[in-house]
């Protein structure tokens, strides 16, 4: 059997094994009889198999009434609080804390009476209050002092989740990503981009699976959200709680946790078909099995993604070359040995194929270009996690240790006009382990304080070649230094190891100093041990030129991160704040031209004023508006060296304004509009010497990868069809505006542009769904990254929007 097919049947297996998610809509046989609210807690969890926590011991003795039934965990706590002075926050899809209920002033007149309906429709099922656990404090929406979007799970579609970051995109308006492929891409929030390549910078967005970190000098590894619970996206810097590489703000993802106390599965599948391309699909598994009844339990999760090619090679006479596929595993084991530990153990991993790059020539065919090698690429991920968490009321402690190992491999056409064909290869292979040890006290209405230590160990290894299929004495000048062997054996090419070690002491406290104003400050001091060094050196390298680079780069650094906000919800109904944090990137080492240089740490500080008022999905009307003003230093980016190859350089400093708003209405039961729009100014203030000599007259300073305007449309319908069905029904349309690819002549040309739109329907009836999906559903087209071949900066490569893709799909939950 070949590997493909033994892969292929692999994927079938996992997929015949899996099951649903475990998620607040979730339905439990419940029995609790009337009695104190703490004992009730205590035989909800344990029917459940979910984690409730109050944070307040004087709860314990509220009175409650009985409860019988089959019921999700939000419709119960709902009818035990109804006549308590308590409400119930969800912190992710197994967990759930009870806190007093906020002070409500009274009002200044007393409503008049309303009109008794003859016929009250039917109330919806109570949601929870939404909590901001990426604060890693719980705080609730109304009371967090930052920009932020959430994607729930009821929100994502089966057919969403097989598509990873892309999804996320279309949901969050101040999201961006390149478009190189899938698991090669950089992501950006608001306006904070530094360049469209993946070099040895770190990002500028912190990414992160719970409470482990996804990546640091690598890009997107574009995990799929299969049995995802929700993912928060923090706007701004993150200095003071998640250190180096939060710039522009953290993206963390948040699983569904292994549920205690039954067993559950789901099964889902579909087959798409893009228009102009080949046909694909996914398929997906979940099963939840508790191993130890109320103690111990297992969830496994498997998925395999074909995404069909839709760009055809004309001078080597091949069709929809860009074919990807992505296959991946987790598992999680959750230990709870009583109602105050829980030990969530968790693995993942997941492979990206692609068989070909995803550019285009205009030159040639909107959806077309003329190579003459492939440039296939494919990226490895591993990720292991020990969670471990101590509750005492409203005290809690949270140890989170892990290990990620990453490889991206990536190869470019280099044939140059008169010569044979060529491949640059460069592969990027990287390790990070992260611990970090937090105590946390959780108070009412976003009050308390968290005290925490952390340490990161990152070592990346670029190693490039250059591979020439002809004969060597014809070959023509590519990289300086290099000898080219010829007759298709690699060439060893200058490549960069860089090594990163952080300490790190961070700290955070809110207070309430009169009613109604509450001050936030915190702080966050590294201290970071950085050395880097020249992997397969060309002969034209000398030794003292090596040795002056690593001394360079070998040194340390300290730095201090303060953050301080204000918030007041005094005027009822609107919450405003203003708030400052600052970030940092470390330095490293880049190759230009064959040489090893040092890059220097770059620094960021934004300073925000905001409004809020009602929780999307929750209240009729519920809006919020930011504006960020951000001064950056030393910004680091990638420019090209003479041979128009990729290097990373500080370009000097930046600033940026930001203005953002969002308006979500729910006007009728099922009905949801949603609008949100992003705009940014910005510009390099002042450019180093390198960029002001690539700069020419007439071209815009403005920094790379950043659009100035962005939107999105979106209606969401549900409609119950009888006693068990219903219908949904989904629209959005998102705009995303014009952006440089990077900075100087060769990197300067347009991007962006363009309207994205997606349409699907649902039916669901028990434990079946069928669904229908169609993006781009108007087939348009636009430039989503402009860079093709770095060895080819003349022709008119461009990266097109994925054409119109129709998906049908099937999912079983048991």
């Amino acid at each position: 059997m070949k590997p493909s097919a033994r892969v292929a049947c692999l994927t079938v297996a996992l997929g015949l094994l899996a099951a649903p998610p475990a998620s607040a809509a979730e339905r439990h046989d419940i029995s609790i009889a009337q009695g104190r609210l703490g004992d009730a807690v205590i035989a909800l969890a344990r029917q459940t198999g979910t984690s409730i926590g109050m944070t307040d011991p004087a709860l314990a003795n509220l009175p409650v009434p009985a409860l019988s039934g089959r019921m999700s965990v939000d419709d119960a706590l709902a009818r035990l609080l109804r006549a308590a002075p308590a409400r119930a926050r969800k912190i992710d899809g197994a967990s759930w804390r009870i806190a007093s209920a906020p002070r409500r002033r009274p009002p200044a007149a007393p409503p008049p009476p309303a009109p008794r309906p003859t016929a009250p429709p039917a109330p919806e099922e109570p949601a929870a209050d939404i909590v901001v656990t990426a604060s890693k404090r719980d705080t609730p929406l109304l009371r967090y002092a930052g920009g932020i979007d959430m994607v729930t799970d009821n929100i994502l579609s089966t057919s969403e989740a097989a598509g990873g970051t892309a999804t996320l995109l279309q949901r969050v308006a101040a999201l961006s990503s390149t478009h190189v492929g899938s698991g090669r891409n950089k992501l950006f929030v608001r306006a904070i981009a530094d360049s469209g390549f993946t070099g040895p910078t770190q990002a500028t967005t912190g990414q992160y699976f719970s409470d482990m970190r996804l990546n640091y000098a690598a890009p997107d590894p574009d995990l799929r959200l299969f049995d995802v619970g929700g993912v928060e996206v923090l706007e701004g810097p993150q200095g003071t709680l998640y250190g180096a590489g939060s710039l522009g703000g953290i993206l963390r993802i948040v699983p569904h946790a292994p549920n205690l106390g039954e067993w559950s599965g789901q099964v889902s599948a579909g087959v798409s078909a893009v228009e102009h391309g080949r046909v694909g699909g996914d398929l997906s598994a979940v099963l939840n099995i508790p191993l130890m009844a109320e103690k111990l339990a297992l969830r496994i999760v498997g998925y395999g993604v074909d995404e069909g090619g839709y760009i055809d090679d004309r001078l080597r006479g091949l069709r929809d070359v860009n074919d990807t596929r992505t296959r991946g595993a987790r598992a999680a084991l959750r230990f709870a040995p009583d109602d105050a530990w829980i030990i969530d153990l968790t693995g993942l991993y997941q492979r990206i194929e692609g068989d070909d790059a995803q550019y285009a020539a205009r030159s040639v065919s909107e959806l077309a270009r003329e190579s003459t090698v492939a440039q296939p690429y494919f990226s490895d991920y591993w990720l292991t996690n020990l969670r471990i968490e101590r509750q005492w009321d409203s005290l809690r402690f949270v140890s989170s240790t892990g290990y990620v190992h990453q490889v991206l491999a990536e190869s470019y056409d280099a044939t140059q006009p008169g010569g044979s064909s060529g491949l640059f290869r460069q592969q990027n292979s990287i390790d990070l382990f992260t611990t970090e040890n937090r105590l946390v006290r959780d108070l009412d209405n976003g009050l308390g304080w968290i005290l925490g230590m952390s340490f990161l160990e990152s070592t990346s290894n670029i190693r490039r070649s250059l591979t020439y299929y002809g004969d060597p004495h014809e070959a023509p000048a590519v990289l300086p230094g290099v000898a080219v062997i010829g007759m298709g054996i690699p060439a060893p090419a200058t490549g960069v190891k860089n090594k990163v070690r952080e300490a790190t002491l961070f700290g955070e406290a809110s207070v309430e100093p009169w009613r109604g104003l509450i001050a936030t400050f915190g702080g966050r001091l590294t201290h970071s041990r950085l050395s880097g060094k020249a992997l397969d050196p060309v002969d034209a390298l000398s030794d003292y030129d090596l040795a002056r680079a690593e001394a360079q780069a070998d040194r340390t650094e300290t730095i201090f991160l303060p953050s301080f906000s204000l918030l007041t919800d005094a005027l009822p109904g609107l919450t405003m704040f203003a708030r400052y944090q600052q970030g940092f990137r470390p330095g490293g080492l880049a190759v230009d031209d064959q040489r090893v240089r040092r890059f220097r740490n770059d620094r960021i500080g934004t300073a925000e004023l905001g409004i809020r008022s009602g929780q999307p999905g929750r209240d009729p009307v519920a809006f919020s508006a930011n504006f960020a003003y951000t001064d950056w230093r030393d910004i680091q980016a990638d420019v090209t060296d003479r041979r128009g190859l990729p290097t990373t350089a500080n370009i000097g400093d930046g600033r940026i304004y930001t203005l953002e708003g969002r308006l979500v209405l729910h006007p009728a039961r099922g009905l949801t509009l949603d609008a949100s729009a992003i705009y940014n100014d910005s510009r390099l203030v002042r450019p180093t010497p390198l960029v002001r000599a690539l700069h020419f007259e007439g071209q815009s300073l403005s920094l790379p990868n950043v659009a100035s305007l962005g939107g999105r449309l979106a209606v969401d319908y549900r409609l119950p069809v009888g006693n068990a069905a219903q219908i949904r029904i989904n629209g959005s349309a998102c705009y995303v505006g014009k952006s440089r690819l990077g900075v100087g002549p060769s990197l300067g040309g347009e991007q962006g542009d363009y309207v994205d739109t997606a349409l699907s329907a649902s039916w669901s009836r028990g434990p079946l769904e069928l669904s229908l999906s169609l993006s781009n559903i108007f087939d348009s087209n636009g430039n989503r990254f402009a860079l093709g071949t770095p060895f080819d900066l003349s022709t008119d490569y461009y990266t097109p929007v994925r054409p119109r893709t129709v998906r049908v799909g099937m999912a079983f939950a048991f």
